[in-house]
């Protein structure tokens, strides 16, 4: 396999991170605020295979939505972690936008609708939170309002650097791939790649979302893999995983050294704080997505050959 040209990215590019029980609180608040916005997406675009068109994109400045149709116009949805602002524009040129800050969800849910209905789109969502056990209607949810800008900026500056490598990962694969994207349902940055064969139905089970929705997004076999803040676990971490699930794939050689396989979470993890601080983090997260990648592969008998990239 053909390698990009050796790229000197300055370890200081990959942000040291809170614990999570540091930022918990903005966390859970952002994570819902991202579930309003991606809910708006979703009502608005037509289905793409594995719900493809409801997920949103990192951007250099945050989150966005990218063009989302509304008849004959179009509209996008920036988190701007920078400037800390939310931005509503439109295919017009109109623009509505509001400042991230301690805000409630109610709040912050009643900011964009109405930043909508100014720029005259009318969207309604099921203003209900999902994949979380316990939900409170947006609407009705003042408990979560909690935003600390430090914390955000650093956890969107290793969301560029995952995504910068999910990428490169991503283009070494002639397959059917996903794009790097950003699932509000779960708060993760993920990455897939396809065997192409369909895969058994999902059982479901989820918290607070229907059985239709996994079976969607598992239509197919996949090997998946992804970054999220570590809610169940503690720490950010990068997460890899197999879909069917496989025998002998928990046991797989991966690397680098400091990934394991979590056996209540069912996915190998490798935590961030190892790839922050690995002489080459590039390279680090890469044997990761790599490796797990194989695992999958050679227990399910992928076409290799066929998928592969290999020059």
């Amino acid at each position: 396999m053909a390698d990009h040209p050796a790229r000197q990215i300055p370890n200081e590019a990959w942000p040291e991170l809170p614990t999570l029980d540091v930022w918990q609180d903005t966390c859970a608040t952002l994570h819902l605020w991202t579930q309003i916005v991606g809910k708006i997406r979703l009502a608005q675009a037509p289905l793409i295979n594995h719900w493809w068109n409801a997920a949103l994109y990192v951007t250099p400045r945050g989150l966005t939505t990218s063009a989302i149709p509304h008849g004959a116009r179009a509209f996008h949805i920036d988190f701007d972690f920078v400037g800390h602002t939310l931005r509503i524009g439109t295919s017009e040129g109109a623009e509505e936008a509001f400042a991230l800050e301690t805000l409630s969800v109610a709040a912050f849910y009643r900011k964009t609708m109405a930043a909508l209905d100014a720029l005259g789109l009318d969207v309604t969502i099921w203003p209900v939170p999902v994949e979380l056990p316990e939900v409170i209607p947006f609407e009705d949810d003042e408990q979560h309002a909690s935003y600390d800008a430090d914390a955000v900026h650093r956890f969107w500056r290793a969301l560029v650097q995952a995504d910068r490598v999910f990428t490169d990962f991503r283009a070494r694969f002639l397959g059917k791939t996903s794009p790097s994207h950003f699932f509000w349902g779960a708060f993760d940055l993920a990455v897939t790649r396809f065997s192409g064969r369909t895969a058994p139905p999902h059982p479901g089970g989820y918290p607070n979302i229907g059985d239709f929705v996994m079976q969607e997004a598992y239509s197919h076999e996949v090997a998946s893999a992804g970054f999220w803040p570590g809610t169940g676990l503690g720490e950010a971490a990068f997460y890899a995983y197999a879909y069917p699930a496989l025998d002998g794939f928990s046991t797989h050689p991966v690397a680098p050294d400091a990934a394991y396989f979590h056996a209540d979470l069912g996915e190998f993890v490798l935590p961030y704080e190892a790839v922050r601080t690995a002489h080459d983090p590039d390279a680090a997260l890469l044997a990761f997505l790599q490796t797990t990648y194989e695992a999958t592969a050679d227990l399910a008998d992928w076409d290799r050959d066929a998928l592969e990239r290999t020059g």
